[in-house]
């Protein structure tokens, strides 16, 4: 007997959201991280928001919708805020019931940008590096650093003199013509974006284009390849050695430590500055630079260096995955400070999809 195409909804249904993800979901893993790592920032949230007044978001819910815009790559809070209308599995994990009504696009904004100001993502990115150590997944005497670029939110077209001249040269019809800047020198000290003045042009190397740009860095510990520092920086030749040294100093205890590296870190200055730290730099050796390699035998004979060399290749995952996943290929934010904490909730969101891997694996033969 064919059955009916009608469709007739029952006048009371009794179900929960939790009944409609299943039990080995992996978001489930997760949630329980990122929920313990948010019980742990409970005064500071207290410290931000007044006592009397009409109630706001809940900033737990803001950074649960926050990470599902990373996990799920939403391009905007507009479509996330679709999203959260119809998708049972993010209300469950922002902590949304059926019936509750969800915020506009526009105030959830507003009500991010409160977040951002107070620098509740360096405190959240903070407490999930505590988590880890509390579960002993750090390593605190073998790291790797590295960096990458972010894309500015900027065209090229507004990148234009300081001192108000126009040095744009259309060519070709149309409101929207290419520019012609041959013979046309362009630098960071006489030229500034328009629309993004923190970004600076730069390029990787001599076979890639300019781009308006910043440097995202990341130090990562080799134990389990977690990130245990990230920050943003101006995009320029010298910008990765600094803040590899400057996130290398914020590295707790006094026992001796390694740093893994690519061959851009090889120099002198870098060489001597982690040795001040009592820190062995595992760099790469760069034996076509000038002068020759800052390392010599007395560091590459060693075994452990060559551990380095393998480990620290791990480190393009979570950049991979971030600029694939996370959205940090090019940046939506401008401001180097709004780019920084764009970049530190992507890396906080990668180490809690591995520390969910790594925490609840089922262990071999457990199924046996």
């Amino acid at each position: 007997m064919r059955g009916s195409d009608g469709m007739q909804e029952s006048l009371f249904t009794v179900a929960k959201l939790d009944d409609f993800v299943p039990s080995d979901h992996p978001l489930r893993n997760v949630r329980t991280l990122v929920n313990e790592a948010l019980g742990r920032l409970n005064g500071l949230f207290n410290s931000i928001y007044a006592d009397t007044g009409r109630e706001s978001i809940a900033p737990e819910k803001l950074v649960r919708a926050l990470l599902l815009q990373v996990f799920y790559s939403v391009r905007s809070e507009r479509q996330l805020m679709e999203q959260m209308r119809y998708n049972l599995l993010f209300r469950w994990f922002v902590g949304l019931s059926i019936d509750d009504a969800v915020w506009d696009h526009s105030v959830f904004s507003k009500n991010r940008d409160r977040l951002l100001a107070h620098e509740v993502v360096e405190s959240f990115f903070a407490e999930v590096m505590a988590l880890a150590d509390r579960k002993g997944l750090l390593s605190k005497e073998h790291f790797s650093v590295d960096g990458t670029l972010i894309q500015a939110w900027a065209g090229q077209k507004s990148f234009r003199p300081k001192d108000g001249s126009d040095d744009q040269t259309p060519s070709g019809g149309g409101r929207n013509a290419l520019a012609d800047w041959k013979g046309r020198p362009r630098s960071n000290d006489t030229h500034a974006s328009t629309t993004d003045p923190d970004s600076r042009l730069y390029r990787k190397s001599h076979n890639t284009a300019s781009i308006l740009c910043y440097q995202g860095h990341v130090l990562m510990e080799n134990r389990t390849g977690l990130v245990v520092g990230a920050v943003v920086s101006h995009a320029d030749g010298t910008g990765e050695r600094a803040a590899a040294l400057a996130m290398l100093d914020t590295v707790p205890g006094t026992r001796p430590k390694t740093v893994a590296a690519d061959k851009a870190y090889d120099t002198a200055d870098f060489v001597a500055a982690c040795r001040q730290r009592n820190v062995t730099p595992h760099v790469a050796q760069n034996d076509g630079r000038r002068g020759g390699s800052a390392i010599d035998g007395r560091t590459t004979r060693h075994g452990g260096y060559r551990v380095s060399q393998t480990i620290r290749k791990r480190i393009e995952e979570h950049f991979g995955w971030a600029k694939t996943v996370g959205r940090i290929r090019q940046t939506v934010f401008r401001g180097i400070n709004r780019v920084d904490q764009h970049f530190k909730l992507t890396m906080t969101a990668s180490n809690i999809v591995r520390m969910a891997r790594i925490l609840f694996a089922v262990p071999q033969g457990a199924l046996q």
